[in-house]
Parts: C-alpha cells; structure tokens; sequence
C-alpha cells in the first residue's frame, strides 16, 4: 500500500461532502431575483414546474359557447313571447281576460247599482233583494232611488216606501231608500 509515512491531507471543513480531498470550488450565493418574479422554470414557493414548459390556460371549446348561447336566448325569447302572448293574443290572452272582467263588473254596476233617481226592478223583495235598473218608463219599474244613507244600520225615513239595507264586507256599508214609481 504506500509509504507509511505518507498520508492523505486532511479533509477541508465546510466543504460539501461530494467532493473529493485536495481542490475545493468555490460557493456561490444563490442568485436573487427581483420581487415577483421567479426563476425560470420555477413556480411561486419552491414547487417544480411541471415538465413540459409553462401551461397556457384551459382553452373554452366553441360548443360551450354555443350551449350558453343558445340558453340565453332561449330565456330571453321565452321571457318576450309571454308578454307578447300576454298584450296581443288574438284569442284572448291574459290582458284580454282581464279587461272582459273588468268590462263586466262595470256592467253589473251600472246594471244592479242603482244612482239617486234610476228606476228599479227588485227581485225577491222578501229574502234577498236585489236591485235590478229599469227605464222608468217601462212596466218593469217598481220603485225610484230618492236616497242612500252611509254607514251600517241606518232607517230610512218614514216618507219613503222601501228600504234595502247592503252591509259590506270589504266595501263599506250603506242604505238604499226608494219611493213607489
């Protein structure tokens, strides 16, 4: 084996444990780069970038795009054709059934709700009578409305030949006192 005498020098201390004895390399510090940004390859924190360079954003496929179109305007469209069924269906629609009702409570207001002075028919004078506008010149007048008083249990005075007392449930209540025509 060699000389006895001869030994290897002494191992250098802070040298990296992969080196061999004698030449030692010099350390360089770790190069710093500006803040935010990053080594090239190299992602935030110290995690690997996966191989293959870096990855750009998923791209969208043109049939989602179409998909979200086509909901859209399938929201949209359902949404308009209700409002136009809605206002000008020729069969009648919402709007139209409405307005009939609306055109028919009126006519039973000016049919069977009576103003100071109309000719009345009334029907089931005994029970439930109920008012019934006639000309006053027909044979069907009985009675002419010659006054209204407000407010429940009110009488009508003894000048007057017949009474009918209305009591509301979301109208307010009122009396109607007629005179034989």
């Amino acid at each position: 084996m060699g000389d006895p005498g001869m030994s290897a020098p002494p191992p250098y201390q802070n040298q990296p444990p992969h080196q061999q004895y004698g030449y030692a390399q010099p350390v360089q510090p770790p190069v710093q780069q500006p803040y935010g940004q990053q080594p090239y390859g190299q992602q935030p924190h110290g995690h690997p970038q996966p191989p293959g360079g870096p990855q750009r954003p998923p791209q969208r496929s043109p049939l989602r795009g179409l998909i979200s179109a086509v909901v859209i305007l399938a929201v949209f469209g359902g949404g308009a054709w209700y409002v136009w069924d809605y206002n000008t269906n020729p069969n009648g629609g919402k709007a139209k059934e409405e307005a009939d009702r609306v055109a028919r409570r009126e006519a039973a207001d000016k049919k069977y709700n009576p103003k100071i002075g109309d000719c009345v028919k009334i029907k089931d004078p005994q029970g439930e009578p109920v008012t019934l506008i006639v000309d006053c010149g027909s044979a069907d007048a009985e009675y002419k409305l010659g006054e209204q008083l407000a407010g429940p249990a009110q009488k009508c005075d003894p000048k007057w030949d017949y009474g009918i007392e209305y009591v509301g449930r979301h109208t307010a209540s009122y009396t109607l006192c007629f005179s034989k025509v």
